[in-house]
């Protein structure tokens, strides 16, 4: 299982924002740093197809070697974390986490019961989102995303707007629940400690490697 980017090069009135050729492997962190506004999410948006209609992308897209280039959204099983955990506030914290699951699925509630467990979240599953904690959130949106059996997880800075400990304590979970299930990750970050902590290569937006 890989994700493989063959020449993505992502254009803004005329000028290249972005260009990357690289093979994720499973388990693995690629980590995509540069400062605010240099491409990042950009090139995160071009990945699942969300691209705004200001940029223009060219190149390809493999996932575990089958091209998902021109995929819609939904059929590119590809998972992504924001820097907010986007909880549905209307569903119980079981409700957010079965919200990709089939509700036909016959082991549907006992899969979002072991991800309750996972999280550290057991027997909260009719709580209200609100009243978890910062961490707590982030650990369900995290499960959310798993649960919908994606092929390879982008992270856009779901670190940011934790404290450092939390902070420490959660890049732990996504990297160990990624490695787990062999599942290629892309960090994009402004931060040098998440780049250390994902153990892999960093590159610049436009593939330069860079060091830490």
């Amino acid at each position: 299982m890989s994700l493989r980017l063959e020449n993505l090069e992502i254009t803004h009135q005329g000028a290249v924002m972005v260009a990357l050729s690289v093979e994720v492997a499973a388990g693995a962190v690629l980590t995509i740093m540069g400062p605010s506004g240099c491409g990042k999410s950009t090139a995160l948006a071009a990945l699942i197809g969300a691209l705004p209609p200001a940029f223009q992308a060219s190149g390809r897209i493999y996932l575990e070697g089958r091209e998902i280039t021109h995929l819609p959204t939904h059929a590119r099983k590809l998972g992504i974390l924001f820097q907010d955990d986007i909880l549905f506030p209307h569903l119980s914290v079981a409700g957010n986490l079965g919200f990709g699951l089939p509700k036909s699925a016959p082991d549907r509630d006992a899969a979002i019961a072991q991800a309750l467990v996972e999280a550290g979240l057991a027997g909260m599953g009719q709580r209200d989102p609100a009243t978890l904690s910062g961490g707590q959130r982030a650990r369900v949106a995290l499960m959310r995303t798993l649960l919908s059996a994606p092929r390879a997880l982008l992270l856009d800075e779901p670190f940011s707007k934790l404290d450092r400990d939390l902070r420490v304590q959660m890049r732990e979970f996504v990297f160990q629940a990624a490695r787990a299930r062999g599942l290629p990750v892309i960090l994009v970050t402004h931060d040098h400690e998440d780049a250390r902590a994902a153990g892999g290569p960093v590159l610049g937006v436009t593939g330069a490697p860079l060091t830490l």
